[in-house]
């Protein structure tokens, strides 16, 4: 009797509740009122998905092979135990590391965990393509007419692997950037482009060549340019386009496994792949329209490498004033409004909770207290709002660049803990500058400007100096973001 790949009526409707809930947390996601509704349904969903598959597929039943035109059913056919056990200790083994990760990671890691993850769902892309061209028969794309893959599966295989195995070594590379181990300064490779252009035009060739030979060496010369492209593509970005390169990665890593949920006659894969690579495709739009970038511009690399050398030990020479703790209790005590502007090193610093309470101090004294967020603060996309949301710092507190920047100029204090290039007027002035048409936090047009950092030596991640630092109404507060924002609140409390 014929036979034919199915799946149960239940298990799509199962799935199509898992798209739903999927979907709903993406809305629930888009505001810091609902995020943890959102996080919830999208746990929800991951579980229903997760669960419809191992039942679908418990080894034994091969519910699968159905006649056609008959209602399929799941076989009394005894299980296949080992292989359950073997499941179930990958997800037992997978979900203990997931916990104990999540429990012992700070969130100054966050953006690193991002990419970390990102890679591993490329790999498991290039896994689940890379098994299913060694066994098409057990993934039902293998054509029996002819003996080989059937030429639609291996357009979805050469996309998915492609796709995947940039992700994979992309998000390594991103990884090593944001963990430190690598610089965050751009590495420039002679002809990077057309060495760039050049595989990527040789995987599509060899993509659309594979659909007519699915012979070995295509197969696996696209696998090996993917990762290489991947590594390519992302070595030559400099800090300051890493949240993009996050968001990037993330959409890759959505399209990734929407071509492999194909692959595996998965709807849920499907779905869930087609909604996280067009939200991250979005997001990066927003990103770079946030940086007035173009994506190519991005995707070429080389932001923030034509920095000033040398610039950065000129200008330390430069005048500039220095205040303690005492002195920005007593300015901000004063103040009708104080503009908060975190940073990545509010981050590193674990500062936001310490950040809070001298907010509630000085609305105690009667001061409007107000938080400014730059898209792009931090290493990745909302870095910063979430961790005022863990510091429960009021929502209703935290404004967008675009709906607070017209209020510096009234603004009496500017209180800037640990940004830099978002902050820096060299974006609106300063041609020659990396950072040049990167809309910025007009923090220089405040009364006053507060501004925390380690020290006069070091500049921001995209490697350029800041002219607030040197401006008559600015006042450097040089110390440990932490430690300085709680001798504040010390000085207040006096």
């Amino acid at each position: 009797m014929t036979q034919a790949l199915a799946v149960p009526a239940w298990a799509m409707l199962a799935y199509l509740a898992a798209g739903v809930c999927f979907i709903l947390a993406l809305r629930g996601l888009s505001s810091p009122v609902s995020s943890r509704r959102g996080n919830r349904l999208g746990m929800a969903g991951m579980t229903v998905a997760v669960l419809t598959t191992l039942v679908t597929h418990i080894p034994g039943t091969a519910y699968m092979v159905c006649p056609i035109a008959a209602p399929c059913f799941l076989s009394p056919v005894a299980i296949d135990w080992v292989t359950m056990f073997e499941i179930l200790a990958a997800i037992g083994i997978g979900a203990a590391i997931g916990l104990t990760t999540a429990k012992r990671i700070a969130m100054t890691d966050m953006p690193q965990l991002v990419a970390a993850f990102h890679s591993l769902v490329g790999l498991a892309a290039v896994l689940v393509a890379v098994a299913a061209y060694l066994n098409p028969a057990a993934f039902g794309i293998l054509d029996p007419l002819t003996g080989h893959i059937h030429p639609v599966s291996r357009i979805e295989m050469g996309l998915g692997i492609a796709i995947g195995a940039i992700t994979f070594s992309g998000s390594v590379i991103a990884f090593l950037k944001l963990n430190g181990n690598m610089g965050g300064k751009p590495i420039l490779l002679p002809g990077r482009h057309v060495i760039n252009l050049a595989t990527l035009a040789a995987i599509l060739a060899l993509v659309a060549y594979f659909v007519t030979d699915d012979a070995p060496w295509v197969f696996f010369t696209i696998t090996a340019l993917s990762f290489a492209i991947g590594f390519l593509l992302i070595v030559p970005i400099g800090g300051a386009d890493m949240p993009v390169v996050v968001s990037m990665l993330n959409s890759y890593s959505g399209w990734a496994a929407a071509a492999m949920g194909f692959t595996l006659h998965n709807s849920a894969m499907i779905i869930t792949g087609a909604l996280v690579g067009s939200s991250g495709a979005i997001l990066s739009y927003i990103m770079c329209r946030a940086m007035n970038r173009s994506f190519l511009s991005v995707i070429a690399g080389g932001f923030g490498a034509v920095a000033d050398a040398g610039g950065g030990e000129a200008k330390e020479q430069r005048p500039w004033k220095r205040g303690s703790a005492e002195d920005a209790a007593f300015l901000m005590s004063q103040a009708n409004q104080v503009i908060i502007v975190p940073g990545y090193g509010m981050a590193v610093a674990q500062a936001q909770h310490a950040l809070r309470e001298m907010g509630d101090l000085l609305k105690k004294e009667g001061v409007s207290v107000k938080y400014a967020i730059h898209p792009v603060a931090g290493r990745m996309p909302g870095h910063m709002n979430v961790l005022l949301a863990e510091a429960n710092v009021p929502y209703d507190e935290v404004f967008e660049l675009e709906d607070i920047n017209g209020e510096f100029a009234q603004t009496d204090v500017a209180f800037v803990i640990g940004a830099n290039d978002v902050t820096n007027p060299a974006a609106k002035t300063d041609k020659t500058s990396p950072i040049y048409g990167m809309p910025v936090l007009d923090v220089e047009k405040a009364k006053t400007v507060l501004f925390i950092k380690r020290s006069m030596g070091g500049v921001g991640y995209a490697g350029v100096d800041n002219d607030v630092f040197y401006m008559d109404n600015t006042m450097m507060l040089l110390a440990d973001a932490k430690k300085m924002v709680e001798e504040i609140v010390k000085a207040m409390a006096h």
